[in-house]
């Protein structure tokens, strides 16, 4: 059953009880990253393996995710800065435990590429905090392999653009 989660604003992603950011470099540029996060919203299980659907909803300024063993989020997007930021707050889930949730992926030029930092920022009870810590490992796989992927996706198209 979704439970509505607490509105945070852009500030939770400094203020969270929790907070687990990973970083990695892509050889692409910042405008491509930023397209690939928040203008092709329905490609993301293409390249991020945990993503089992995305859809934009509400003209582009919301989404919905459903993850592989069946976790749902319905967000609002709170930041949409092209080729810099791309920020969501989840608004309902079925995910016990969480009171709040905000993603952010920044962007920033990186010689030819970009450097990409995403921060998961999260407040819930103790055990949800324990558990979400003791989950950073498999998060942060889950983040490089998908950077990687959607690296090799946008070589692949500037490769046939050519």
């Amino acid at each position: 059953m979704a439970r509505r989660l607490r509105p945070v604003g852009l500030d939770f992603i400094e203020d969270a009880q929790i907070r687990l950011v990973f970083a990695a470099e892509v050889a692409a540029a910042p405008e491509d990253v930023y397209q690939a996060l928040a203008e092709e919203v329905e490609g993301w299980p293409r390249w991020f393996k945990a993503v089992s659907l995305a859809r934009p909803t509400h003209g582009g300024a919301g989404r919905e995710i459903k993850l592989l063993g069946g976790v749902r989020f319905e967000e609002t997007v709170m930041a949409a800065d092209p080729e810099q930021r791309y920020a969501y707050r989840v608004d309902t889930t079925n995910v016990p435990g969480v009171r709040a949730l905000l993603e952010e992926w920044r962007l920033t030029p990186a010689g030819s590429g970009t450097h990409v930092r995403w921060t998961f920022a999260a407040d819930g009870p103790t055990p949800f905090r324990f558990a979400l810590t003791a989950a950073r490992p498999a998060l942060g796989h889950s983040f490089r392999q998908a950077v990687r992927a959607l690296d090799a996706r946008l070589a692949a198209r500037r490769a046939a653009d050519q």
